[in-house]
């Protein structure tokens, strides 16, 4: 599946959650990460943020699509990280 993961937390786990996100997800700007994921590696991520956050201060929202070719993007402005894969 095709994940697009958005967060607003505490200033303090920022890092830490950014830095978990890009094992999985690529970085396209500041708190949003997107890419493939399966199944399995959503709920990892689900049951990780769960852990670490404040679930009465901190939000993630996380959206799902069966494939990138059902997700519509467009960009104003720069880019700030392209997930297209270059040959």
């Amino acid at each position: 599946m095709y994940a697009l993961i958005v967060y607003d937390v505490d200033e303090k786990k920022v890092a830490r959650v950014n830095k978990y996100l890009k094992t999985y997800l690529n970085w396209v700007q500041n708190s949003v990460f997107e890419g493939e994921l399966t199944e399995a590696q959503l709920n990892r991520i689900i049951l990780w943020l769960k852990g670490h956050l404040d679930l009465d201060s901190d939000s993630v929202l996380i959206y799902t699509a069966s494939s990138q070719k059902w997700l519509s993007k467009k960009i104003i402005g720069i880019e700030k990280n392209s997930t297209d894969n270059i040959l």
